[in-house]
């Protein structure tokens, strides 16, 4: 009887504490192949764009913009440093975790040349719109 409610209690924390992502997509892109996600919310617009550009010993370099802000990331596809979180709004006052989309290195196709990169979303008051521009 104990069992069972150890095993009861366990599933109910670990359903309490699951992720709220959402994957929403996946591509499988060539060198330099860039995607575009238009990111509404409220009454704003922000572009996000990324492309990778090198897959050399297990990692692969990935270019990106959200808002004007360039930046560029080493994703390991299976390393704890796969994927790329951007934050999608800034944070309020009374907000702590804002909505925010992960950009994650799933796989490399040596054979084709392709990496298989992944978008999840988080959004736990669905107030975020995307529009893939590809």
């Amino acid at each position: 009887m104990k069992l069972f409610w150890l095993f009861l209690l366990g599933g109910l924390v670990s359903s309490l504490l699951a992720n709220e992502l959402i994957k929403v997509r996946q591509y499988e892109l060539k060198k330099d192949e860039t995607r575009k996600v238009l990111v509404k919310y409220a009454s704003s617009e922000k572009l996000l764009k990324f492309r990778w550009t090198l897959y050399k010993n297990g990692a692969l370099v990935v270019l990106g913009s959200y808002d004007q802000i360039v930046s560029q990331h080493l994703l390991y596809r299976n390393h704890t440093n796969q994927v790329w979180r951007v934050e999608l709004k800034p944070r309020g006052a009374h907000e702590f975790i804002v909505p925010y989309l992960l950009i994650k290195f799933d796989d490399f196709d040596f054979s084709k040349q392709r990496a298989k990169i992944s978008l999840w979303l988080y959004d736990k008051r669905h107030e975020i719109y995307l529009t893939y521009l590809d």
